[in-house]
């Protein structure tokens, strides 16, 4: 079960680059878990403000028409990353090495990154609804289900 968190985090990170890592910063915070020693940076309160301004600036940014696509090189390489590092910050606290954690978050963030743009492509095509609405419910899917994830560590 553990893997299969650690997975679907990475997947939010492929709809959200920050949102993930900002929730695991306030999960860190709260003491919901504990982080490994490589990130305990992360639940203090200027990297969990940080964080948080960062998510809410991609929500925002997310919705503007010259916004590149999620799976340009750059974008590409930021979900991957940021999928890496909240795997491996999840992945320890239930008795998992970080590295394994990384590679898995690496490939959920990969495998959310090509499905999101093609569900997100596909629901605008079929329900004739604006981008802005997908994006939004988007958002609430990667919002509502990093705190998710993060609470059950």
């Amino acid at each position: 079960m553990t893997l299969l968190l650690v997975f679907l985090i990475g997947v939010l990170n492929g709809l959200r680059s920050l949102t993930p890592p900002a929730a695991t910063a306030w999960a860190a915070h709260l003491s919901w878990l504990r982080l490994p020693r490589f990130a305990v940076w992360l639940g203090t309160t200027p990297a969990v403000v940080i964080f948080t301004v960062l998510a809410l600036v991609e929500l925002v940014n997310d919705k503007l028409p010259k916004t590149p696509s999620r799976t340009e090189p750059i974008g590409l390489i930021v979900r991957i990353i940021m999928g890496a590092f909240a795997g491996a910050c999840l992945a320890p606290n239930r008795g998992q090495g970080s590295i394994i954690g990384a590679l898995i978050g690496a490939a959920g963030a990969i495998a959310g990154t090509f499905a999101g743009h093609q569900a997100r492509t596909k629901l605008v095509r079929a329900l004739g609804t604006p981008d802005f609405v997908i994006a939004i419910f988007e958002d609430l899917v990667a919002v509502g289900g990093s705190l998710y994830i993060v609470s059950r560590f």
